[in-house]
């Protein structure tokens, strides 16, 4: 009897713990659904980005002919459109680091900058990167060269002849105009700010072409696919062109994402779509491309080098 009446109490203790527990369980859940609903509107976190489509995709260019003419970026302009879906909008600062600044500074979410002006861009922002080199039509490579040329009519026939004549870069930010040219000088041992009577900065390279056409400088440093547009459209006659010195194949210039502002399969779109492009599509210099090809930061090293070795060499105007 003892054994029976133990098990009859044990039996009911652990039906009011059960029920105890019921009790309690539909109570927080009547608390929890009588708070009041937060909107998503009122709560940051939970606000949702709205839909890339429903804004604009912002490209700066380096300094070019064709980004001061927004007919010759319509052919990208259109295709980028259609690979993005959204309106593409191009920025054209009036110098490289205006343009370096708007890609460090998130302000774009592409920009199209030279090889040094993307070293020194990433330099300042970690999370930048190069997805797409372009194939120039000259080449069918994706490099190009850089020139240093005179005019033969002022008495120059090479680089040493170069000394005490006026001069043209293109911009400190430079690659082609500026960086590798400085180098092949130094390897001669002329030194801009010591040996040349006048030194400028045309601020681009079919201005620097203009310059020496002008007469307003005796030699300039250049990219080679740039000049070849400045002498086919007619801007500088053949005649005043003696090329001193042409430069070692130098990777073309990239388009540079930050890698936060894409996810792997809209940058994986992007950069299948540009590589399928098709071939003709103009750079911010005029000069034609036969598509892209991936790149990526390795593919830069060398000119990386190069600056650091030049990195706080500063050439005044003069």
């Amino acid at each position: 009897m003892q054994l029976s009446y133990l098990w009859s109490a044990w039996v009911k203790l652990i039906k009011r713990i059960w029920l105890f527990l019921l009790i309690f369980c539909l109570s927080a859940i009547a608390v929890s659904c009588s708070q009041p609903n937060v909107s998503s509107s009122n709560n940051p976190a939970s606000t949702t980005n709205p839909s890339p489509t429903n804004q604009p995709f912002r490209v700066a260019l380096i300094p070019g002919s064709a980004s001061e003419s927004p007919e010759k970026l319509k052919p990208l302009g259109d295709y980028l459109q259609k690979v993005t879906n959204q309106q593409v909008l191009f920025n054209t600062p009036k110098t490289y680091e205006a343009a370096v600044d708007l890609m460090v500074n998130e302000q774009v979410d592409m920009a199209f900058l030279g090889p040094l002006s993307y070293i020194q861009a990433k330099e300042r922002n970690p999370g930048l990167a190069p997805i797409l080199m372009p194939i120039e039509q000259a080449t069918g490579r994706p490099w190009y060269t850089s020139l240093i040329v005179g005019n033969p009519d002022k008495g120059i026939e090479s680089l040493q002849d170069l000394k005490g004549k006026r001069f043209a870069f293109t911009s400190p930010s430079s690659t082609s105009g500026f960086l590798i040219p400085l180098a092949a000088l130094q390897a001669q041992n002329i030194d801009p700010t010591r040996d040349f009577s006048s030194i400028v900065y045309g601020g681009s390279h079919d201005k620097n072409a203009v310059l020496l056409a002008e007469d307003k400088v005796d030699a300039i440093a250049l990219n080679k696919g740039a000049l070849e547009v400045a002498k086919t459209e007619g801007r500088v006659p053949s005649n005043i062109i003696k090329t001193l010195w042409e430069s070692d194949p130098i990777p073309t210039s990239p388009f540079v994402i930050n890698e936060k502002k894409f996810s792997p399969e809209s940058l994986a779109k992007l950069q299948q779509a540009l590589v399928d492009a098709p071939p003709g599509l103009l750079s911010s210099t005029g000069i034609k491309y036969n598509g892209y090809t991936i790149a990526k930061d390795s593919d830069f090293e060398q000119i990386r080098q190069i600056y650091t070795k030049y990195k706080f060499v500063v050439i005044p105007p003069k």
